[in-house]
């Protein structure tokens, strides 16, 4: 599998619980331009399935998940409006 897209802002969440990865996901996606990525570092297991369901509820593409070698994931979102 190839790297992803190289992400226009990173958000480390490592170590918060949800839901506080998806609050500073919404917080600061509107400071990227559209079409960007935001890539949300986080390792609370919740993190891997809320993420990409906050990304469909709010019509965000999900663009993948790639794991972190120190544990967590490496969660992508495509800012769309």
């Amino acid at each position: 599998m190839t790297a992803a897209v190289q992400p226009a802002l990173t958000i480390d969440a490592l170590g918060k619980k949800c839901p506080i990865p998806i609050i500073m996901l919404a917080e600061q996606i509107n400071f990227v331009p559209l079409n960007a990525i935001v890539a949300v570092l986080a390792d609370d297991p919740a993190a891997f399935t809320d993420v990409p369901a906050w990304c469909r509820l709010k019509s965000h593409p999900h663009v993948g998940t790639y794991e972190l070698p120190q544990g967590g994931w490496s969660i992508h979102v495509r800012r769309n409006y």
